[in-house]
Parts: structure tokens; sequence; C-alpha cells
């Protein structure tokens, strides 16, 4: 996809997921809605995944370590034909293959159950050295909340992909700002992040995440021949897309209004719109 209709796929997910949301109920909005064009840049440009691909050995991997944002990933995957559009409605409903965390058991598509923060990068190091054992060559991307870094695992997993040179994972942070119960840097702060990831002996690059080009051209360092992982540090907006819930925590663990969901999703449909008209 060229970076228009990357944009375009920005817009139709946000609607998607707005309307799997939809209202009266509590789902995870903020993280969610920050890691849209992420995901579209990782999924629709830069990994080796599809329909078909989804069992191969060689497949890239993504690990969604932030769990609570999966819905984003649902949507993709149903996109992509691997879960039923029609299914994306029984989102934490009981008996659903969607439930609000990953299930690597039940759902197609997902690659590790990360519902405790904090565990995805180690996941991904196993993966990675299990791939080199069998020597197979693939990509492993990996996304973490900024609030997850406060989490000590992460950084012995940082230590560890650095030490045995596994040169096919990349760290996405999504540097939203906000977790669950207010500001990140005020409750613990985890600056200077870049100079951090540095000094773990990774290869650091910031990028506006809600920038699809720059996001893509980031994501092509993959291709070449690096001596270090990769981590990319995203500065994002906090539930982007939904006005009352940009920039605070409040939009976390949310719900919606029948009047706010009808407000927002005629919004996002306008937008798709004039998109739609300049492709």
């Amino acid at each position: 996809m060229n970076i228009k209709e990357l944009e375009k796929k920005v817009l139709q997910i946000r609607l998607k997921l707005i309307e799997m949301f939809s209202y009266g109920k509590a789902h995870h909005f903020g993280g969610s809605l920050s890691c849209v064009e992420i995901m579209t840049s990782l999924y629709f440009h830069k990994m080796n995944y599809s329909a078909k691909m989804m069992n191969n050995p060689v497949r890239d991997r993504f690990i969604m370590s932030k769990g609570h944002s999966v819905p984003t990933q649902y949507v993709i995957l149903a996109m992509l034909g691997i879960i039923p559009i029609d299914e994306l409605k029984t989102i934490k409903r009981l008996g659903t293959r969607l439930q609000g965390h990953p299930d690597m058991r039940k759902t197609p598509g997902i690659e590790a159950c990360t519902g405790s923060l904090g565990q995805g990068l180690s996941f991904a190091n196993g993966i990675a050295l299990a791939a080199r054992m069998d020597n197979l060559k693939f990509n492993i991307y990996v996304l973490l909340g900024d609030g997850e870094l406060q989490e000590g695992q992460i950084w012995e997993a940082a230590m560890t992909t650095s030490h045995y040179n596994l040169n096919n994972i990349c760290v996405i942070i999504d540097r939203n700002r906000y977790q669950s119960q207010g500001e990140i840097d005020q409750m613990m702060s985890i600056e200077p992040l870049k100079d951090k990831w540095d000094s773990f002996g990774w290869h650091t690059k910031v990028v506006d995440g809600h920038d699809i080009a720059k996001i893509c051209k980031t994501l092509d360092l993959m291709n070449a021949n690096r001596s270090k992982p990769l981590a990319i540090i995203a500065e994002t907006i906090k539930g982007k897309g939904v006005s009352f819930f940009e920039n605070t925590h409040k939009g976390h663990n949310a719900t919606l209004t029948k009047e706010q969901y009808s407000e927002i999703r005629s919004k996002i449909q306008k937008s798709l719109t004039m998109v739609e008209k300049w492709l």
C-alpha cells in the first residue's frame, strides 16, 4: 500500500474499533486508539504476514506486550480475513474468542498471551533464540506501552536481546505518556528513554507515532544489516481520534454513552469519506 492507502486504512481501523466497542460497556479506548498508525504500518506495510502465512514457520511475528490494546489487533486480523468481521461485536462477551487481553490458545493470529505487563519482550527473545537454533529467518515485532517500561522485566529482557545479538527483534514503544491512573512521568519517570535503550545496546530511533510515512521509513531499518536490535520510540497521543480521551488517562478504560458513540462514529466516517474522495 502507498501512504495515502495506509492513511485510509488507519481511519477504517479507528472506525471499526469504535463500532466494536460501541457504548455502555468499558473498553481500553486510550491505548487501542494511540497505536493504530503503528499497527497499520506493521501489518499493511512491513510484516511478512497474511492469512495464508499465519502458520508458516518463516512468517514475521507480532507480540502485543501491552495486552489491553489487543482490540486494535483484532480489527486488523479481521481485515486480513483471519477472523470474521462479524465476530468483532462479540468482544469481551462470555465465551468469545476475543477477550480483553490476548489469548494465543483461542484466537487465530495471536502469538503470545500477554495479560500481565512486562513479559512480551522476554517472550520475543525466546522465539528469536528458538529460530536461531532451527535456522529460521524472520523478524519479531513487539509493541510495548510506555507505562509498561516501569516493569523491571522489560529491562532484563532488553539486556538479553542485545547480549545474544537478537537483531531480528524490533521493539516499538507506544509513548502516549499516560497509564491507567495518571501521567506516566509523574507516577514513575522513565526518562531519559532514548538514552536508556541506547545504553542497553539497542539502535534507538524516535518518531512521530501518527505519521505513517515516518513510521514506515523507520520500520524499514529492519531491512538493513544491523549490528544491534532496533527500538522505536513512537510519540503518540493517548485516545487519538476521540477528543475527550486525548492526552488524558480518563479514556484508558472507559465507557461511551450512546450520544458520544454516535458523535465519534459520525466524525470518523466523515473523515474517511473525505479521504476516499481523494484516492
